[in-house]
């Protein structure tokens, strides 16, 4: 017979921690929105499928924009992990 446990961790973050999560979170949501939006306009003007592949492309063009610097601010790991989950 297999037990199965589950715990639950409360986590209080400091104030530095807070505006570092706070800032990997916007750029993970900027970022799935953004490459949501391309996907969607190519399917519907071109009927083209862009995977995970060709919007990990797009997100290196898009950090070396100096409009989008400050996506290089934060870890890439969530941000790529989002466009996973896209």
């Amino acid at each position: 017979m297999e037990i199965k446990r589950a715990y639950k961790f409360r986590f209080y973050p400091t104030f530095e921690q807070e505006t570092i999560l706070a800032q990997t979170f916007e750029c993970a949501r900027f970022v799935y929105n953004r490459m949501l939006r391309v996907r969607s306009d190519a399917w519907y003007t071109e009927k083209k499928r862009i995977g995970y592949h060709a919007t990990s492309s797009l997100l290196t063009e898009l950090k070396k924009e100096p409009e989008f610097e400050w996506l290089n601010k934060v870890s890439s790991v969530p941000v790529q992990q989002s466009l996973r989950h896209l």
